[in-house]
């Protein structure tokens, strides 16, 4: 009877097991994918065979990993950004920020970085602020997002550059301690609570026109985020052509017809 009875249990948790299994399995965006601790590493496709959760410390150098929940969210590009009111620090004074102001006025470049007082998000947030009268010039706002609060962007941006800090800042930096604004534009890392570098580039319309995610080692470049927003800018106002890969402002466009196309390609 005993021996039964140990049999059914055994044969019970097989069984559990194999349907725990075969529903992980069926499900593309529910496997465990691993990522680095804090914020050096990058995103890895394979499942992880020993997932591990560790807390993210600044300055740590511990190399082991912790397990990341692949998003299942729809690409944002054509739709309507996700509109939010949140805190943010400017010109060293604490001020409100509501996307939605900025519909039918500007376009937005809406950036989120992972942390304040760290090492790569420094160099994107002084690039954008250095070239921010070049993108007034072409009618647009630029807005930085982490999930630090604004004491934390108030305290860096008193820090001197030198000393790793931003020093004054030409646009403002929003606080997204409630990371709803992280996750409504699908960049959250949730098991680390920490944002992807995502970038969002806004429609006078409030229509997202174009995204790109860097993992959190790489930067981006102020050079190609402006290049794309005048391509943008010039598709809207010369809806009838379409911009070739890498057109800059002046370089020849395309028409998308079959045989109009040809004019470019044969000016090439």
């Amino acid at each position: 009877m005993a021996c039964s009875a140990t049999s059914t249990t055994l044969i019970s948790s097989i069984a559990t097991a194999t349907t725990t299994t075969t529903k992980s399995m069926a499900s593309p965006f529910s496997k465990n994918i691993t990522l680095p601790n804090s914020f050096f590493g990058t995103r890895k496709s394979f499942q992880s065979r020993v997932p591990r959760s560790i807390s993210l410390t600044r300055g740590s150098r511990s190399r082991n990993t912790f397990v990341v929940k692949a998003s299942s969210e729809l690409p944002l590009v054509g739709n309507i950004a996700p509109d939010f009111e949140a805190e943010a620090v400017f010109d060293q004074e604490f001020i409100n920020v509501k996307l939605s102001d900025y519909i039918g006025k500007k376009y937005v470049i809406l950036f989120f970085y992972p942390l304040d007082f760290t090492f790569v998000c420094p160099t994107e947030i002084t690039a954008f602020s250095d070239r921010h009268e070049e993108f007034e010039q072409i009618n647009t706002e630029v807005l930085g997002v982490s999930i630090d609060s604004v004491f934390s962007h108030l305290a860096w941006v008193q820090t001197d550059r030198k000393s790793g800090g931003l020093g004054d800042l030409k646009y403002p930096l929003i606080s997204d301690v409630t990371k709803s604004i992280s996750k409504s534009y699908g960049v959250l890392i949730p098991d680390q609570g920490v944002a992807l570098r995502g970038l969002f580039i806004i429609d006078k319309e409030g229509v997202i026109q174009h995204s790109t995610i860097n993992n959190l080692a790489i930067g981006r470049s102020v050079d190609e985020t402006k290049r794309t927003l005048q391509a943008l800018q010039y598709v809207q106002e010369n809806p009838d052509e379409v911009c070739p890969a890498g057109w800059k402002p002046g370089e020849k466009s395309m028409k998308p017809d079959p045989k109009l196309s040809k004019d470019y390609f044969a000016a090439i």
